[in-house]
């Protein structure tokens, strides 16, 4: 099996690479990308032995998507990225499925599965948007967003509709929910399960700490280092900074699709 990589963080490069090699034997990197420049011309190379593309969305130098615009793919892509946003815009470039940030091993040998599965089909005529989205939902088995939280107060048990939530954040092993209202309750999930379990069109990660709702951001300002301080209707000890790394895909989040 021959693949090719277009992803712009070494370390995500790396531990892709190499979860390949444990999960499939025959898997050969043909060569890795970092930018929409370097992906149309790999492509353009080795395009004709390709079986698969794993493709970052959010690139450097602009979304991958603009990669189908220079070059004609023909082969399957499983599109990586930090938020599943962008999943019908992926379908509708040749994507079989997308893995969403951190990369685990479970989630590439599920992809992996729905590309055997799928392969046969991909020598067939384009798929219309009906098409596309039918085969989404397929792929993500109709799945749904958590809409509300239970919170204990004392010995009762309170239940938070997500729509209501101004910000999640850690505090060492503890992690609070903020509500709009400024109502503080502590949550019995991790930050990592929390990111899964959140619509990634209304919240965004901003750094270890914390997890903002797009409805509570009141103001985004530049700080120090290019990076980006989130004020939010809630009222809280610590400033929410978006952290260096994340600052593109925070402007692309908040800034909405198009």
């Amino acid at each position: 099996m021959n693949v090719l990589i277009i992803e712009d963080e070494k370390p995500a490069a790396d531990k892709l690479q190499r979860l390949l090699g444990e999960i499939e034997d025959s898997a050969k990197v043909m060569g890795i990308g970092t930018s929409i420049k370097k992906g149309v011309e790999l492509i353009t190379q080795y395009q004709s032995q390709l079986d698969l593309i794993f493709m970052d969305i959010q690139l450097t130098d602009g979304l991958s998507f603009k990669i189908f615009e220079q070059v004609e793919v023909k082969v399957p892509v499983i599109f990586i990225t930090a938020y599943n946003q962008y999943a019908i815009d992926a379908f509708k470039s040749n994507g079989i499925d997308y893995l969403l940030k951190p990369l685990t091993e479970e989630g590439l040998e599920k992809s992996l599965s729905k590309w055997n599965a799928l392969k046969e089909n991909f020598s067939k005529p384009s798929m219309d948007s009906s098409a596309i989205e039918s085969l989404f939902h397929q792929l993500q088995g109709g799945k749904k967003y958590k809409d509300r939280f239970l919170v204990k107060v004392g010995e009762h048990i309170r239940s938070v509709p997500t729509a209501n939530i101004a910000v999640l954040y850690a505090d060492g092993r503890i992690v609070y929910l903020i509500t709009k209202e400024g109502a503080k309750y502590t949550v019995d999930y991790k930050m990592e399960s929390l990111e899964q379990m959140l619509d990634p069109a209304l919240f965004f990660r901003a750094n270890r700490t914390f997890i903002v709702s797009i409805d509570a951001i009141q103001d985004v300002l530049v700080y120090s280092n290019s990076r980006l301080k989130v004020s939010v209707s809630a009222q809280l000890s610590e400033e929410i900074i978006v952290s260096r790394d994340r600052v593109n895909a925070f402007k692309l989040w908040f800034g909405g699709t198009s």
